[in-house]
C-alpha cells in the first residue's frame, strides 16, 4: 500500500479524509446526486456491486465513469444488447499464427466494469457476469482466469422501456449489494448542470486513490468492531421481511411473497461499518444500519398480488419495518 498507518484509528481517519476529497472531485462533474455518490463509494469500500436504476439522461454512465476517473483503476464499459454473447464479456479462445489456442480476455478484465442497460440482454449473457461477481474469476474452455482486485460491477437499468428487456432473475439481483434509484435533479441542480455542460470548459478529475489503497481500506472496513445489539438489529430486520416465519413482521406477511436472504444481513453489517467510517465514527450503531437498509433491501423483497393491487411500494414496506 502507498501509505502505512500506525493504527487502524489513523487509517480510519485517513479513509474519512479520502472520502471527503473524492466527493469534492466527483462534485466537479456530477451536480447533486450526493446520496447516490455516497452509496456507490460505500459499495466500493465494502467490496460490493451496485445496480443503478433510473430513466435515460440522468448521468448514470457519467457518474460511474467519473468515479472510475477519481480512483486510479482500470475501467471498461459493456453496452448490453439482445445479441450480446457471453464471450463478448468474458473473452474467448482464438487460434494464433502458430495454430495454437490462446485466450483473448474480454472487457470483464478491469477493476470497474460498467454493465450498461443490463436488462437488455438474455439470461445466458447476464449469467456470464454471475461467476465474476461472486468468485472474482471467469472460466473459459474449462480454464479458470482470476480477475484483478479490486473488482466491481456497476450495472445500470432503465425502468421505463420494458419492451424487449429481460428482467434480472432474483438470484442475480441478490449479488448486487445496493439497488440505487436515481431521481430527477432539483431545479437548482439542473440549472447548474445545463450551465456546466453547454460551455466549452471540461472539468478534469484528479486521481485520489490507487488500487492498493482501496484494497487496504476494504480490509479496514472488515476489521471495524460491531456491538452485538447492532448485529442483532440487522439480522432481526431481515427476519422481519420473511413472510410466514416466526419473526416475520405483520405487514411483511400481508404484503410480501418473499423476503430477503442471509446476504442482506451480511451487506447490512458491512455497509453499516463503512457508513460509520465515512462519517468519522469508529464503530457502527443502529442508525448506520438504517442508513443503508433501503438500497440493500429494495431489490430483495418480492411483493405479493395484494401489495401490487393496493399500490404499496417496496420502499413503503421497508420504511414500516424500520
Amino acid at each position: 500500500m502507498a501509505k502505512t498507518f500506525s493504527s487502524d484509528k489513523e487509517a480510519a481517519d485517513s479513509l474519512a479524509q479520502a472520502y471527503r476529497t473524492l466527493r469534492q472531485e466527483i462534485g466537479k462533474v456530477i451536480i447533486g446526486q450526493e446520496e447516490v455518490v455516497k452509496l456507490v463509494l460505500t459499495a466500493v469500500f465494502s467490496q460490493g456491486h451496485c445496480l443503478l436504476v433510473g430513466v435515460p439522461g440522468l448521468a448514470k454512465t457519467l457518474l460511474i465513469q467519473t468515479i472510475a476517473d477519481s480512483l486510479d483503476l482500470s475501467f471498461n464499459r459493456v453496452q448490453f444488447t439482445p445479441d450480446l454473447m457471453p464471450s463478448d464479456i468474458v473473452g474467448s479462445e482464438t487460434l494464433n499464427q502458430q495454430r495454437d489456442f490462446h485466450f483473448v480476455p474480454g472487457p470483464i478484465f478491469a477493476n470497474i466494469v460498467l454493465a450498461d442497460e443490463i436488462n437488455r440482454t438474455p439470461p445466458k449473457t447476464q449469467a456470464a457476469l454471475l461467476e465474476s461477481m461472486q468468485e472474482y474469476a471467469v472460466t473459459v474452455a474449462g480454464k479458470r482466469y482470476p480477475l484483478e482486485r479490486p473488482f466491481f460491477v456497476l450495472a445500470t437499468q432503465n425502468p421505463i422501456e420494458q419492451e424487449g428487456t429481460y428482467p434480472l432473475p432474483e438470484a442475480q439481483l441478490d449479488r448486487f449489494m445496493f439497488n440505487i434509484e436515481l431521481g430527477y435533479p432539483s431545479y437548482e441542480a439542473e440549472l447548474q448542470i445545463v450551465k456546466n455542460t453547454t460551455s466549452d470548459t471540461k472539468p478534469t478529475v484528479s486521481k485520489i486513490l490507487h488500487a492498493d489503497e482501496i484494497q487496504a481500506y476494504q480490509h479496514l472496513v472488515r476489521r471495524v468492531p460491531v456491538a452485538d445489539n447492532v448485529v442483532e438489529y440487522a439480522v432481526s430486520l431481515v427476519h422481519k421481511t420473511r413472510p410466514n416465519t416466526d419473526r416475520a413482521g405483520a405487514r411483511a406477511t400481508q404484503l410480501l411473497e418473499w423476503g430477503a436472504g442471509p446476504r442482506a444481513s451480511q451487506h447490512l453489517i458491512v455497509g453499516a461499518k463503512c457508513n460509520a467510517l465515512l462519517n468519522g465514527k469508529y464503530s457502527p450503531d443502529i442508525e448506520d444500519v438504517k442508513a443503508v437498509a433501503l438500497p440493500i433491501l429494495r431489490h430483495r423483497l418480492v411483493r405479493n398480488f395484494k401489495a401490487e393491487a393496493e399500490g404499496v411500494t417496496v420502499e413503503q414496506i421497508v420504511k414500516e419495518l424500520l
